[in-house]
């Protein structure tokens, strides 16, 4: 049995697209930490209305985290596992469950942006691989994060 994997993409390029890959992984999964949290401790008048938008957000964070190292896996490579891996990789700070609901909509917001230029970056190493799984994959989360912080603004009344 041969260890050699053939995907058509050289092993520099996989790497490339895995190592771009781990960074959005880290980042999705600190901002489902972060959101599932918040989820927990958001309190006030909008308890009801951001108790549920943070659970569809954090529910389908949940579910993507999987494709994501599933695609990491596909390319030969190992997905980041621990909490000092994912610590090391992310751009996304801890929340704080003391934060009003104002301020958890505001920290939200800008953690979808920098999740989202995260996924630029693996969007650029993948497009330059020629990894059309990986821009796919990468094209879904850039919706997905669009849209979560366009509700996220929407609720504090931004556009």
């Amino acid at each position: 049995m041969s260890d050699k994997i053939d995907t058509g993409f050289s092993e520099a390029q996989r790497k490339s697209v895995a190592q771009e890959l781990s960074k959005v992984l880290a980042d999705s999964y600190a901002i489902y930490l972060k959101t599932h949290g918040y989820h927990w401790n958001v309190q006030g008048p909008e308890f009801f209305s951001l108790h549920g938008l943070f659970q569809q957000q954090y529910t389908e964070m949940w579910n993507a985290l999987d494709d994501i190292a599933e695609r990491i896996r596909a390319l030969g490579e190992f997905a980041p596992q621990s909490a000092s891996a994912f610590g090391n990789l992310t751009s996304i700070s801890d929340g704080h469950p003391d934060k009003s609901a104002q301020e958890m909509l505001q920290d939200l917001i800008r953690d979808h942006g920098t999740v989202l230029k995260t996924i630029r970056g693996a969007l650029e190493a993948s497009d330059e691989a020629g990894d059309e799984a990986s821009v796919d994959l990468m094209t879904q989360r850039l919706h997905f994060h669009e849209k979560a912080a366009w509700m996220l603004r929407s609720s504090l009344g931004n556009r």
